[in-house]
């Protein structure tokens, strides 16, 4: 059985699915505002070019987009809240669009667990590589 590239990238999911399935909130940021809960999605069932993606990560670049691997700042608060440099983003290309389109992969760097966006951070789908 061959396993995704990212197999080993599990770290806090657990809590997270946990949290998704009992249909609870999964942290609070440091206001004490609610973060939305997040999705999920099947590694399977990713758009093809997200696999692209998720290989460079794990290669460590080169990235198509010099914004790839810039931190993201969770200003939507749709993820759970963490400190400022936990995330960073990298494309998804979307064909036939010239721009970088609106899909993306967020990591997280501790816990590293991966969400895939195709809205532009208006909903985000943890990636669970075991379905």
């Amino acid at each position: 059985m061959r396993f995704p590239p990212r197999i080993t990238r599990i770290g806090a999911v657990a809590a997270l699915l946990s949290a998704a399935l009992l249909g609870t909130t999964v942290s609070a940021g440091p206001a004490g505002a609610a973060v939305a809960a997040v999705g999920d999605i099947c590694y399977g069932d990713l758009p093809s070019q997200a696999y692209d993606t998720l290989r460079l990560i794990d290669q460590g670049g080169p990235f198509p987009y010099s914004r790839d691997g810039a931190v993201f700042y969770n200003r939507e608060d749709v993820l759970p809240w963490r400190t400022t440099g936990y995330y960073h983003e990298y494309t998804v290309k979307t064909p036939g669009v010239s721009t970088r389109g609106a899909r993306r992969i967020v990591t997280g760097q501790v816990s590293q667990e991966d969400y895939y966006t195709s809205d532009h951070y208006a909903t985000f789908d943890l990636i669970d590589y075991y379905c």
